[in-house]
């Protein structure tokens, strides 16, 4: 088994607020891995005196634990425990109903002998490789999915969208939003290799069309995750100095997270 793991920064003014980790017990059976996509909130008061950076490492580093301690839950029992502890974590300080409170994109699988489970909540994506080669996204697509206008400023998307019905959800504050999430289960003997990438690393697909999942996943393989992040932020370069928009959404540069897990 091999784990591969990069991570970059938007800017190098701000933190990394994306967090990944990948996880093997110490009797070397199975495996879980991790990714957290903080979302950045606008200027102005947030109800939290904790910065995006605590929150998605307090809540990874409740799901790793979770993920590794706990076979008798479910990931999405996992993730609601997680989000309680986190919640729990800074109650007393901060007010938790906040729109804006700190809260994050998840990608969350488990593997043992016999299965590959997965969680996917918010648009980081995760990518499964079957043993013939064929890659499938697991994909949480409620954004792309959104009524035109719903993004159209932070005010409107908090309103109208953000963890509401007929929006989006997050990781946020509130467990019950663990049973929102895309969840499935593979068979073991199926799967060759995982991989987990945040919405900044997706673009390489998503928003580039530099090929599609199965040719990142191909990419992640042979020449790592930083290629892969360093493609993106190449791609994005050529298209700020060319005066070009592609994106819909989000910042010129992005936090770009990628994970690759190799089962063989």
């Amino acid at each position: 088994m091999r784990i591969e793991l990069a991570s970059a920064p938007g800017s190098p003014e701000r933190p990394n607020e994306d967090w990944a980790c990948g996880a093997l017990p110490a009797s070397g059976q199975g495996g879980a891995l991790v990714l957290l996509d903080g979302v950045t909130p606008p200027p102005g008061d947030d109800g939290c005196v904790h910065s995006v950076p605590w929150f998605t490492a307090r809540l990874g580093g409740a799901l790793v634990e979770l993920s590794g301690s706990r076979p008798d839950l479910t990931l999405p029992e996992i993730l609601a425990e997680a989000i309680a502890r986190t919640a729990d974590a800074h109650r007393v300080t901060c007010d938790l109903s906040h729109v804006r409170t700190p809260q994050a994109t998840v990608v969350l699988a488990r593997w043992g002998a016999d299965a590959v489970e997965h969680l996917v909540l918010s648009d980081s994506a995760l990518l499964l490789e079957s043993r013939d080669g064929t890659v499938r996204a697991v994909l949480d697509d409620r954004l792309d999915r959104l009524p035109p206008g719903s993004l159209a400023s932070n005010e409107i998307a908090d309103a109208t969208v953000r963890n509401q019905e007929g929006g989006f959800f997050t990781a946020a504050a509130d467990p019950s939003v663990a049973s929102r999430a895309v969840t499935g289960s593979t068979p073991a003997a199926d799967v060759r290799a995982l991989a987990a990438l945040t919405d900044g690393a997706t673009r390489w697909t998503e928003v580039f069309g530099e090929g599609d999942w199965a040719d990142a996943l191909r990419l992640l393989r042979k020449a790592g995750p930083q290629a892969l992040i360093d493609r993106v932020r190449d791609l994005e370069a050529a298209d700020a100095a060319a005066g070009r928009v592609r994106l819909r959404r989000g910042k010129t540069h992005d936090d770009a997270t990628a994970l690759l897990v190799e089962l063989d």
